[in-house]
C-alpha cells in the first residue's frame, strides 16, 4: 500500500474530495444567505485544517510509527509540526474549497444572490 502512504496522488484525491464535500455537507444544514455562507466558508477553512492535519497523522501511522514515538515530542511541538503541515495542504484544499463555497448559491432556492 506504498502508493496510499508514500505516493502523492491518493492523499492529494482525499483532501481535494473533502475540500468539495466539506462545504457541500455544511450547506445542508446551514440556512441560505451571504452571512451564512461566509460562516460555512471559514467553518469549512478551520474543519479541512483539522482534517488535513489529522490526515498527516493518520499517514505517519499508516507507514509504521508508534503513538508513543509521536507523543514523545510533546504536545506543542507536535501541534506546531502537524498544523504547520495541514497548512502547507491548504495550497491543495484551499482552491478547491473556495470554488466550492462559490457554486453553493446555485442551488438557493430562498435567498437570490
Amino acid at each position: 500500500m506504498s502508493l496510499i502512504s508514500d505516493g502523492l496522488f491518493v492523499p492529494a484525491a482525499v483532501l481535494a474530495l473533502l475540500a468539495w464535500l466539506v462545504p457541500k455537507l455544511l450547506s445542508m444544514v446551514m440556512p441560505e444567505g451571504v452571512r451564512p455562507l461566509l460562516l460555512i466558508a471559514f467553518l469549512s477553512t478551520v474543519i479541512l485544517f483539522l482534517l488535513s492535519a489529522g490526515f498527516f497523522v493518520a499517514l505517519y501511522l499508516w507507514q509504521g510509527i508508534s503513538w508513543a514515538q509521536i507523543a514523545a515530542f510533546g504536545l506543542m511541538a507536535n501541534v506546531a509540526f502537524y498544523g504547520k503541515l495541514g497548512l502547507i495542504a491548504g495550497l491543495l484544499w484551499a482552491p478547491i474549497m473556495v470554488l466550492s463555497v462559490a457554486n453553493l448559491p446555485r442551488g438557493w432556492v430562498k435567498k437570490v444572490w
